[in-house]
């Protein structure tokens, strides 16, 4: 019996991967079919902070873009009386019921084409315009009451379609989470630049610095709108009072009207 040599088929090559470097676009996807770019989120946050500066002054404190103030009231109802709480109440469900149409109407047009973007964007201009023209110089009455339903039922409309359509993008209108992020990615973006002064070959961690980077491309000026939209929202209140949602109006409208022309989505 002799001993063989064991054969091999070819010489052995060892593979290393390399880190492939890939910049994330800071323009985002609507569900695979088009690129919409941070303007729109950004803008659409303006809106949320112009509205909700405007109502805020009109209702006693009313915030019509997000819900944590009237779960609030709701809760403080029981030891504490506060102005306005039925309207403040009212907005839970109202929020709600908008959500759940705007679900509807993204599921029966598809959110893979520009159809349920141009619907959600038209629907909100149309529910805003409902409170445009309300006289509150005279105080608070059933009428304005009503109407400021209308504006709670936009914010509505506009935080599920951010939430169903432009799903890698923060939320426009509460702040509180986007600035946690803000503040993680803030610090990740300190970490990994000083990580690479001192070790410039690590790939691991440039890798790290292009994705934050990237996210703060994409929830920075989402903040900033917001916050341009309060100030501007107050200054306009102060002014014409809440004809000044008429501005608010016509930038949901603009949008909509971009995205029925846009060729950069499915029809």
């Amino acid at each position: 019996m002799t001993n063989q040599e064991p054969r091999c088929c070819g010489p052995t090559v060892d593979v290393v991967a390399r880190p492939v470097f890939r910049a994330e676009p800071t323009e985002v996807p609507i569900a695979g079919a088009g690129v919409v770019p941070i303007a729109v989120p950004a803008l659409l946050a303006f809106v949320a902070g112009y509205v909700d500066s405007c109502t805020f002054l009109a209702f006693a404190g009313l915030f019509v873009a997000q819900m944590t103030g009237s779960l609030v009231v709701a809760g403080s109802e029981l030891v504490a009386k506060n102005d306005g709480f039925l309207i403040k109440v009212l907005a839970i469900p109202i929020f709600f019921a908008a959500g759940v149409l705007t679900t509807i109407i993204v599921r029966a047009l598809g959110s893979d084409s520009r159809r349920a973007l141009v619907a959600t964007l038209a629907l909100e201009a149309a529910l805003l315009g409902g409170l445009a023209c309300v006289d509150v110089s005279s105080g608070v009455t059933t009428v304005t009451s009503v109407a400021v339903l209308f504006d709670l039922s936009a914010m509505g409309v506009q935080s599920a379609s951010v939430r169903l359509l432009l799903v890698q993008y923060g939320s426009t209108n509460v702040m509180t989470t986007n600035t946690t992020q803000l503040a993680i990615e803030l610090t990740d973006m300190l970490l990994a630049s000083h990580r690479n002064r001192r070790n410039p070959r690590d790939a691991a961690w440039r890798l790290s610095d292009e994705r934050t980077r990237v996210a703060l491309a994409r929830v920075a000026p989402i903040m900033l709108g917001f916050v341009a939209g309060t100030v501007a929202g107050g200054l306009a209140y102060t002014s014409i009072g809440l004809n000044g949602l008429v501005f608010a109006v016509g930038i949901v409208a603009t949008l909509a009207i971009w995205a029925v022309k846009g060729t950069w989505l499915r029809r």
